[in-house]
Order: structure tokens, then C-alpha cells, then sequence
């Protein structure tokens, strides 16, 4: 299995932007390279903004560019994405629906060695809570790139959230990306395990060694986290009746507090979620942070046979 960060996805993504719709334009606060816009910058030298280390600044210019009819691309660590900027992000871009593709690289714990302050585990949570505001994870290379060129299309504010670590990538090279349509990736009985961006493929490791155990787990990849694809999570449910979460987030606001919602709206139903349980990140290795964080197949394999008992 080829190993590939999502972050070079993106990167080739916004490439091939530049080249067939020019409308597209790209600003980056100071880190073209980590943001992998590099090639973009090189082929439209003059639909590329370095804006510095002023990220507030950079959502103000983004949304003045849409008035143009411009698409702008913002990037930066999923960090300062959010926390830094979300009162631009909220009265400049999301209160009147400006068409600003927010993208946020670094997220999660598998920054991993620049620690708390860099990391961020807040940022789904901040930004499905605005109005008009789309919310994308990816799971790997193929589909953040497939994303990227898709929201390109979109008409309203994105934010497409990737990371750092290199990660297994494992969807199709040419696939159609659907925002907010799930993508089941294995069928099961037994078990509903919905999972987001770098948890995705722990959700499958999890379901190879649930199938040693005679429990036949169904996979879903939520890449959208909102609008959420509600229909695709109830009819899984109605089915299996337990449902585990999974996601490199806190558990307030993610993707399993979305889900939260929608069952007790409609089917009251077992909920185990594996995420970061009310803490700040710390510096290690991205692969030490999410086992000591509960982020792991084997911590899904234990949510999953903690739900089931509760059936």
C-alpha cells in the first residue's frame, strides 16, 4: 500500500485547478511549501497572493476577491485556519455566504512533534457551527485531491480540513467526489463504524480483525461531515442497531457529536465514539500520539465490543 500525505493531495489538486479554470486563485499565510502550493505558485505566478503571517488579513482579501468572481484558495496550518481567524471567517466569509475554499493542512495530533499550540482538535466543531459553511476531512491522497477539485465547483464557503503524516492511499486515483454523499467501503450486519479523514483506514484495519471474531462490521467514510449524509447512516443503523465513531478530533463537536444529534432525533440507538476525550495535544510522533490518545484500530476494536453488548 503506497503511503501519501493528504496535504500533497491537495497541492495536486489546486494544480490542476490553475489549469483548467481560471478563476481560481490561491493565497497562503507564509508556508507555500508545507501548504504543497508551490507547483500552483510556479504556473499562475499572478493568481497567487503571499499574504505573510497575517491570516486575518488573507480571509479579508479572499472574500473581497469573490465580489470579482474570483474562487480563492486560502491555506494554512488547520490552526490558524480556525481559531486565529474565525471572527474574520465568521463576519467576512460565512454570515454572507462568500465562496472562499478554506483549506486547513496540519490538523489533528498527527502534526505530531510542534505539540499543542500548532496542533488543533477544535477545528470541526468551530466550523459546522457557522451557517453556510461546508465541512470536508478527506481520508487520503486520492480523495483529497478529488475534493479539491470539487469544491472548486461548489458555490458558498468550504472548509477542507487535511494533515501532514504520510497515510495509506487506498481510494480509486479517479474518483467522483460527492460533497455530502458517504462512501461505504464495506458492508456489515453487525456493527455500524463511521469514520473521518486519517481514521478511516483505521476503521478498516479494525474490521479485518472484528472478521476474526465473527463480527461483520459495516464501514462508512464520512468525508463530509456537514452537510451530514443522514440517510446513509440511518438505513446502516436500522440494520446493524450500534454505531461506533471515529475520528482524530474532540470528541465535543466532531463528527460522533453529529451523529449524537441525528440518533436522538430519529433512532435512538448504542453510540461509542473514539476521539479526544476534553484535552490539548502534546509534542511526539504522530503514530505514538494517536496510540496514546485512543485514536488506533485497536481502540475502535474496543468501542466496538462495547457497543455491541449494549444492543
Amino acid at each position: 500500500m503506497e503511503l501519501k500525505d493528504t496535504r500533497s493531495g491537495f497541492g495536486a489538486g489546486l494544480t490542476r485547478l490553475g489549469q483548467i479554470n481560471p478563476n481560481v486563485v490561491a493565497l497562503c499565510a507564509d508556508l507555500t511549501g508545507s501548504l504543497k502550493m508551490d507547483q500552483f505558485q510556479k504556473e499562475n505566478p499572478e493568481r497567487f497572493f503571499q499574504v505573510g503571517i497575517a491570516e486575518a488579513n488573507m480571509i479579508g482579501i479572499a472574500a473581497g476577491l469573490t465580489i470579482g468572481g474570483k474562487i480563492p484558495f486560502t491555506g494554512t496550518f488547520a490552526n490558524f485556519s480556525t481559531s486565529r481567524v474565525y471572527d474574520q471567517i465568521r463576519q467576512s466569509v460565512a454570515y454572507s455566504g462568500k465562496n472562499v475554499k478554506i483549506c486547513a493542512s496540519h490538523a489533528g495530533i498527527t502534526l505530531g512533534e510542534d505539540g499543542a499550540t500548532h496542533q488543533v482538535l477544535e477545528d470541526i466543531g468551530m466550523m459546522k457551527m457557522l451557517p453556510h459553511m461546508v465541512v470536508i476531512n478527506p481520508c487520503d491522497y486520492n480523495q483529497t485531491k478529488a475534493a479539491t477539485l470539487a469544491i472548486a465547483d461548489y458555490n458558498g464557503p468550504v472548509y477542507l480540513r487535511f494533515g501532514r503524516p504520510k497515510v495509506p492511499n487506498f481510494t480509486p486515483e479517479n474518483q467522483k467526489f460527492e460533497i455530502g454523499k458517504a462512501v461505504h467501503l464495506k458492508t456489515g450486519t453487525d456493527v455500524t463504524i463511521v469514520a473521518t479523514g486519517h481514521l478511516v483506514w483505521e476503521a478498516l484495519e479494525a474490521s479485518k480483525e472484528l472478521t476474526k471474531n465473527n463480527i461483520n462490521a459495516e464501514i462508512i467514510n464520512i468525508h463530509t461531515i456537514k452537510p451530514l449524509d443522514e440517510e446513509s447512516i440511518l438505513k446502516s443503523i436500522n440494520k446493524t442497531k450500534c454505531i461506533v465513531t471515529a475520528e482524530e478530533h474532540m470528541l465535543n463537536g466532531g463528527l460522533g457529536d453529529s451523529i449524537a444529534q441525528l440518533l436522538s432525533r430519529n433512532i435512538p440507538t448504542p453510540l461509542e465514539m473514539v476521539g479526544v476525550n476534553d484535552t490539548f495535544g502534546e509534542s511526539g510522533t504522530p503514530r505514538g500520539l494517536m496510540e496514546k490518545y485512543g485514536l488506533t484500530s485497536s481502540d475502535i476494536i474496543k468501542a466496538v465490543n462495547k457497543v455491541i453488548i449494549r444492543k
